[in-house]
């Protein structure tokens, strides 16, 4: 059970191990104080998500290829709809 009072946006202190060449680049990307924990956490939030939309693109495309052929025979129906109109 999530308390009452639990905020989503409290934060745990943590200690990573990155490359002193990533960890440049880090910083000529973000200005202020203390901004490098906020720069990390939207990067990770922003591959999160790229990682959330793959998966459901790959679900997505499993479901089109199991479906193929029904769905290429319903397209091939409406199209002969649309030729019988033109002729």
């Amino acid at each position: 059970m999530i308390e009452w009072w639990y905020n989503g946006s409290m934060k745990t202190k943590t200690s990573i191990t990155i490359s002193d060449d990533l960890l440049k680049l880090i910083d000529a990307n973000v200005e202020g104080e203390n901004r490098r924990s906020a720069f990390i956490e939207e990067a990770v939030k922003a591959y999160l998500d790229v990682l959330k939309r793959h998966k459901r693109d790959r679900r997505d495309l499993e479901i089109i290829n199991r479906l193929s052929d029904k769905l290429n025979r319903e397209a091939e129906e409406v199209l002969s709809f649309q030729k019988d109109i033109l002729q």
